[in-house]
This record gives structure tokens, C-alpha cells and sequence, in this order.
């Protein structure tokens, strides 16, 4: 069985004006089908740019990167498109939902986007609106919501697609420490009960011990990684 996200000599290079400034050096990383693994540095480790370039969100400059057997670089921009949209979920710190669509609209975005029907995607609807606890909230929009309660619908939105990996940049970096905690468990629940591959970038020691791997960042290198009872 392939892993669910392998990384070869990554690097990324932007930059500013004719300066070249190094994010990543030759990273390589790999994370099985399943885990839980969290991303952790400072500012400006480079730790959410590795987390962008493993879901597609970004290409690097050198090196491979491989979803399951499929090598990204070696798809087109159409092709990656679609890779995002079924393969992986995203969640993002700032939630990113529509500020207009209801909790409903908002959790089928991606299906929509697919250029799929809705009416197919009925049971699964109303079982991650279950998973999310947001049965009461499905006709509210994004402003009529706690911050908790809009990143569990960020959340919903990545699982609506099915995918098998959930990248999350952030996850409780705007929310208070008993919201955090709901988040996490719903994270580690997926994980566990969806047999989802999770992985996380985080500054929080507590929001990685829902893991089960820590991977540690630092001057866009890899300077540490393993069991996060062993770190």
C-alpha cells in the first residue's frame, strides 16, 4: 500500500524582487494512510508552505511530491484541480466560507465545483452535518455563527467530497481553548472513525497530542520528527 503523502528533496524557492529566498530544503517526508501527523515550527519555518505544497495548493521548485502513486508535477493544471477537489480536503485557520451561503450551500461548494448534483449527495449531507453536531445551525449563515461552529462547517466542507487526506493550516489558531479542544476531538473522531489521513500545522504542543506523529520544522528543514510521546 503507497503512502498517503510522500515528499522527495522538496525545495521551494520564492522571490522578492531578484532576491531569492529559500522556504524549503530538500524535505522529505513521509506520512502512511491513516495517520495523524502534526507539522510543527516557528514563524516563518516554512511548515504551511510544505503543508500547501503537499496538497497542490503549490508547486516547489525541485523535488517530487506523490499522493498515493500519483506523482503531482506529472499532472496538468486541470488534472491537479480535480486531484484537490476529490482526493483532499482542506481547512483552513480563517474558515473561508461564504459569507452569503447558508451552512448547507457552504458544505457543497466542492461539490458544486466538481460539476456534480446535490440531490446525490443527500445522506452524506446529513451525516457529516451529524458528525459536526451543526443539525440546528444548517439554515444559518456564517455571521449568525461562533468561530467553533464555523470551522466545524470548514470541516464538514472538506469531508463532504469524500477524500482521503484532510490538510488543516491552523485549525484552532483563531479559537479560544475549550472551542480548540471540540475541534480537535471532531479531527481525531475523522481520523479515527473515517479512516482519514490528518495532517496539521500547529504552534500548540496540546492540539498535537491528538496525533499520533510530530513533524518539526525549522529554517525549512526537517529537523525532527517521530512518535509525539517521543518528542
Amino acid at each position: 500500500m503507497p503512502a498517503a503523502i510522500k515528499t522527495e528533496n522538496i525545495c521551494k524557492t520564492y522571490h522578492l524582487g531578484k532576491v531569492p529566498v529559500e522556504v524549503l530544503k530538500e524535505i522529505n517526508v513521509t506520512i502512511e494512510q491513516g495517520e495523524f501527523v502534526t507539522i510543527m515550527g516557528p514563524s516563518g519555518s516554512g511548515k504551511s508552505t510544505l503543508l500547501y505544497l503537499m496538497g497542490g495548493l503549490d508547486q516547489p521548485t525541485e523535488g517530487k511530491i506523490y499522493l498515493g502513486d500519483t506523482e503531482l508535477s506529472g499532472l496538468t493544471d486541470k488534472e491537479q484541480s480535480i486531484m484537490r477537489r476529490r482526493q483532499v480536503g482542506f481547512v483552513f485557520q480563517f474558515y473561508n466560507l461564504v459569507p452569503n451561503l447558508t451552512v448547507e450551500d457552504n458544505i457543497m461548494l466542492p461539490v458544486l465545483l466538481d460539476g456534480k448534483k446535490t440531490k446525490h449527495y443527500c445522506e452524506s449531507l446529513q451525516e457529516i452535518i451529524q458528525i459536526v453536531e451543526l443539525e440546528d445551525r444548517r439554515k444559518h449563515t456564517p455571521r449568525e455563527l461562533s468561530g467553533g461552529q464555523q470551522q466545524r462547517v470548514a470541516i464538514a466542507r472538506a469531508l463532504i467530497n469524500e477524500p482521503d487526506i484532510i490538510l488543516a493550516d491552523e485549525p484552532t489558531g483563531n479559537l479560544d481553548s475549550r472551542t480548540t479542544e471540540e475541534v480537535m476531538q471532531l479531527l481525531r473522531r475523522i481520523n479515527k472513525e473515517k479512516k482519514k489521513t490528518v495532517v496539521q500545522v500547529s504552534h500548540s504542543l496540546e492540539t498535537a497530542e491528538y496525533g499520533n506523529r510530530i513533524i518539526r520544522v525549522r529554517d525549512g528543514k526537517v529537523w525532527a520528527e517521530g512518535d509525539k510521546d517521543r518528542q
